[in-house]
């Protein structure tokens, strides 16, 4: 991904000090997902739906939090709510748009 993403939570680092070998083990799978002909926003963009989809709010707040260091838009953003909504289903719309508002007043 792009060297523009922002950094890595406190709390992530603190984990990888802690459990060095899952840490590796966990760089391998973001490398190896990056083989293939998405662009980086791409990619982006499908994790993000795939956080979202399966409602795990650390996942929506971290790819959140780098597609916008990528210019993904609020608009965007939002569309991708929309999209999710009829499969999520409303209150979990809701939940998931109150995630991508706290990414973006997050450093």
């Amino acid at each position: 991904m792009s060297s523009k993403l922002p950094r890595a939570p406190k709390t992530y680092d603190d984990f990888s000090k802690t459990f060095p070998e899952l840490r590796a083990a966990w760089d391998q799978l973001g490398n190896a997902a990056k083989a293939g002909p998405l662009d980086d926003r791409t990619a982006r963009l499908i994790k993000l739906g795939v956080a979202i989809g399966a409602m795990r709010e650390g996942a929506v707040h971290s790819s959140a939090r780098k597609a916008i260091a990528l210019d993904v838009t609020r608009e965007e953003l939002n569309q991708i709510v929309a999209i999710a909504a009829s499969i999520i289903g409303l209150p979990s719309a809701v939940a998931v748009w109150t995630w991508l508002r706290d990414s973006e007043s997050k450093p």
